[in-house]
């Protein structure tokens, strides 16, 4: 089956910028980290959760790139921003990420956004991130997640 439009855009978008992952899409759902994992064979901790939160002054939005083994600390997060963070809303994330919950990539977002990137992904030769749809993953390295983002790598548990 030809992939969805959607996560064909977030292929598009890897292979326009140089990067030589291949999205994959399942029948079943790679929406939590958990079932991600399963899907690529991985451990939890090599799944990239996309959490976009809200400065609660600026409202601007901050995309947090964090192990699917890791809860992030908002009050950490906070502190790299400049102003306390909340967790944005569903309308507020496909609004600045174009990208539903649940399949929100680490790129092609509708608008530029702080981002920080887990430390501990950074141990892992490969990790996971979604591809625009709640049933689609691609496999990448640290490094490819650090350049694609154009985030921080930093403590965000």
């Amino acid at each position: 089956m030809p992939p969805s439009p959607t996560a064909q855009r977030v292929q598009d978008l890897l292979t326009a910028r140089g990067f030589p992952c291949k999205v994959v899409e399942f029948s079943e759902s790679t929406r939590t980290s958990q079932e991600a994992a399963e899907r690529a064979g991985c451990t939890l901790g090599q799944i990239t959760k996309s959490m976009i939160f809200k400065g609660k002054t600026t409202h601007k939005p901050i995309l947090v790139l964090t192990s699917g083994a890791n809860r992030v600390d908002e009050r950490r997060i906070g502190q790299y921003a400049g102003e306390p963070i909340g967790r944005a809303d569903a309308d507020f994330v496909r609004g600045v990420t174009g990208f539903a919950i649940g399949g929100v990539p680490p790129l092609g977002h509708v608008k530029q956004m702080e981002t920080y990137v887990d430390e501990d992904l950074m141990q892992y030769s490969t990790i996971w991130a979604a591809a625009g749809t709640p049933n689609a993953i691609f496999e990448l390295t640290p490094s490819q997640l650090q350049q694609m983002s154009g985030g921080k790598v930093a403590q965000v548990k």
